[in-house]
């Protein structure tokens, strides 16, 4: 059976407020037009949901029950809306810290003077959120996302301090950083494809490991050393003479940035910041192999 909503909102009014009068005033409508609205409600559902006693009113058993209902119903749709229209001024992303430390922090600012209105949340964490305003930002096999959820095919490289003279040719020990995933279901880093690509054998080389990028990279920063890793993280520390890369060439992967079931999320702000993480991370152009 269809109802009218306007008649059901006023029957909740005068119901909770216990007054057509009141209902009127805060619905900005007459007392005559909600004791219309009213009386239309009771002859569609054949029922009489107030008693009437020249200007008081009272529920009937009915228009109780009815009223608890609609009550429910309406904060449910207010609480409802409000999320709606919380999500639409700001987009809650989770990711990997590497990838917030590297890219989405440094880049937030970026974003938001990009978007006035909608301001960027950031948590880290290696499982899928599954709450339905938060984007997922994940790493991991190209093989388990979808192609229309890739955001990003990941290359790697090997990256040092910015001034750095290359080690590579000079027949001296060479430490690299490099990534053992605490994500153990994930592969290895393309080391070996890499080494093989660049013609280097390795036999100088002291790999040394991490369980996150971020660690290695803050490592190379430091002068300690090198550090193989996904050249997605390294772009914005090359751009400002952080990090150096040398005369090796990247290695494509496996690996890509993904956000499951991506064409899902369609409030303002999530599109807003879908167009714009993926534009920040195809610029540059395909890697070579």
């Amino acid at each position: 059976m269809q109802v009218s909503l306007q008649a059901l909102k006023a029957f909740e009014s005068a119901a909770r407020r216990g007054s057509f009068k009141l209902a009127a005033e805060e619905l900005s409508l007459t007392p005559t037009a909600i004791s219309h609205h009213i009386s239309n409600l009771e002859s569609r559902l054949n029922v009489t949901l107030f008693h009437r006693l020249g200007r008081r009113i009272s529920l009937t058993g009915t228009g109780i029950k009815l009223a608890k209902a609609t009550s429910d119903g309406f904060r449910i749709i207010d609480s409802a809306l409000e999320e709606v229209m919380e999500a639409g001024s700001a987009v809650r992303v989770t990711t990997t810290s590497s990838f917030a430390a590297m890219v989405l922090i440094p880049s937030q600012h970026e974003f938001e003077q990009a978007n006035p209105g909608i301001s960027m949340e950031i948590s880290t964490g290696e499982s899928v959120d599954n709450q339905s305003y938060v984007i997922p930002i994940r790493f991991g096999d190209v093989s388990v996302a979808a192609d229309s959820d890739v955001i990003i095919s990941e290359s790697f490289n090997v990256f040092g301090a910015y001034g750095k003279v290359s080690p590579f040719g000079a027949n001296e020990p060479v430490t690299i950083f490099t990534t053992q995933w605490k994500n153990k279901s994930l592969p290895d880093p393309p080391l070996a494809a890499w080494l093989e690509l660049n013609g280097l054998d390795g036999s100088n080389i002291m790999f040394k490991k991490f369980d996150q990028e971020l660690f290695g990279i803050q490592q190379a920063m430091a002068g300690n050393g090198l550090v193989f890793c996904s050249t997605t993280l390294t772009k914005r520390l090359l751009k400002f003479n952080l990090l150096q890369q040398f005369e090796t060439r990247p290695v494509k992967s496996d690996f890509c940035y993904y956000i499951p079931n991506k064409n899902s999320f369609e409030t303002r702000s999530a599109v807003r910041f879908l167009n714009w993480i993926e534009d920040l991370l195809n610029q540059g152009g395909e890697v070579e192999t």
